[in-house]
């Protein structure tokens, strides 16, 4: 059995504070740009540097969908993420087209984070008195439209946890 796997692995810096909208169903969305850049030197011996701009969504669960009471990941964003942080987002990349107002065709490549880690240090008192989760994740019923069957490594999360497994190295 052939198996695929979309999955982006960043690190990088928010370049503006998050977004975050409530869908008709209930659920939460916050999207963000996470800039991922990279140096090297040049043939005359000059430093140069390259900024990738990643477009990062974040999903709650609507109610409909066996949303667990708590925080989302798209809350937790909200609440903690700002602009400049430096995280780890980890995500399938999606691609996706539209009609815009003039009925252009447009494009769109997305980061779709399932999970997320703060990689900044706080000082300040920036949460309240409260600690930010330093490590964020969606619950199972939480992940990519519950109950659809997208072929994906958590609709078989006990292969995924399974060490007694017969591979000969």
């Amino acid at each position: 059995m052939s198996r695929s796997l979309n999955k982006a692995m960043l690190i990088g810096n928010v370049g503006q504070d998050p977004e975050v909208r409530s869908t008709t169903n209930g659920g939460r969305v916050a999207t963000f740009s996470l800039a991922t850049s990279r140096t090297w030197n040049g043939p005359s011996g000059d430093r140069q540097e390259k900024t990738e701009w990643h477009r990062c969504v974040v999903w709650n669960a609507g109610r409909g969908q066996g949303a667990e009471k708590g925080m989302g990941l798209a809350d937790v964003v909200e609440k903690y993420v700002k602009k400049g942080d430096k995280l780890y987002v980890e995500g399938p990349i999606e691609y996706r087209q539209w009609q815009d107002k003039e009925n252009q065709t447009r494009y769109t490549t997305e980061i779709r984070v399932r999970e997320l880690v703060m990689l900044s240090s706080r000082g300040g008192s920036d949460f309240d008195g409260e600690a930010p989760p330093a490590r964020a994740s969606r619950p199972a019923a939480a992940k990519s439209g519950a109950g659809q069957s997208g072929g994906e490594f958590e609709d078989f999360p006990a292969a995924l946890q399974d060490e007694d497994d017969d591979l000969p190295f």
